[in-house]
């Protein structure tokens, strides 16, 4: 199973698995799921972090490039074919960062997991929920 990350999953994954359900878990820790992650959510967790609305227990940029090295995730690039898919989408809310994840799963063909109601409930993309 190929599997993008929401920013929260990610980060969930790495500092508190027991908020994810165990269904996700259990399918995340699969030797054979492959883990991606958009840059959007590197900046988005970045942004989060600066505003105070997540604390991480290191300097912000030390805690992702620490995090990115010991987390298996494989980039999803932001490549022209994200933007553009990210403009034709129809969401519930207009978050720019929601836009691009979801257009990133799209695009490479990925599962989103999330725990986000908003995505679950719009179904935009295939999606597994965090939960």
């Amino acid at each position: 199973m190929r599997l993008l990350l929401d920013t929260h999953v990610w980060l969930w994954s790495l500092v508190d698995p027991d908020r994810l359900g165990r269904r996700s878990r259990s399918t995340l820790a699969r030797p054979a799921t492959e883990l991606w992650l958009s840059p959007i959510s590197v900046w988005e967790l970045l942004e989060l972090a600066e505003r105070g609305r997540v604390r991480l227990d290191a300097e912000p940029h030390r805690w992702v490039r620490e995090a990115l090295e010991r987390s298996p995730v494989r980039e999803a690039s932001l490549g022209h074919e994200v933007a553009l898919r990210s403009r034709e989408l129809l969401l519930p809310q207009q978050d720019p960062a929601d836009r691009f994840i979801v257009a990133t799963a799209l695009v490479y063909e990925l599962t989103l997991v999330t725990a986000d109601e908003a995505l679950l409930d719009a179904r935009p993309c295939p999606l597994l929920s965090a939960r």
